[in-house]
């Protein structure tokens, strides 16, 4: 399977590797060259008025919304982010099933991005469960 044409990358799940599509992750990117790149900074589960829920699900599903305004700043959507750090105060299962459900609703059935889930003791925030990181990238612009 491959992404969406319109962005400059595809992304691949390599046999000989397990299916990651469950934990809403592919294993490869592979960036066309002349692809302007977008790095967008840890987006955490805060809404506009620095608010966070003490939910884990609804600051996944802000976090990602934060990524989604980040991005449509320049013109993109979530279909041009082929790399993702998730990071995760107290990571469980539970927890992983909350963000793949959340991605899931996010991607509608289209592949995920590369992701690293890094878990953690803490995050910027008091409250703070889930942080972004994501690279994106767009067609060169001329």
């Amino acid at each position: 399977m491959t992404q969406t044409p319109a962005a400059p990358f595809t992304l691949y799940n390599p046999q000989g590797l397990y299916d990651p599509a469950p934990n809403a992750y592919s294993h490869l990117a592979v960036v066309a060259p002349g692809a302007e790149w977008l790095f967008i900074a840890g987006q955490g589960g805060e809404d506009a008025q620095g608010q966070l829920s003490p939910v884990f699900a609804n600051q996944a599903a802000q976090a990602i919304a934060n990524v989604r305004t980040a991005l449509q700043s320049r013109g993109a959507d979530l279909h041009h982010l082929f790399k993702l750090t998730l990071l995760m105060v107290d990571h469980s299962e539970e927890r992983l099933r909350a963000w793949v459900e959340q991605a899931d609703l996010a991607w509608a059935g289209n592949m995920k991005p590369v992701c690293t889930l890094i878990p953690v003791p803490r995050l910027a925030l008091d409250g703070m469960l889930i942080e972004i990181e994501a690279v994106a990238a767009l067609m060169p612009r001329h």
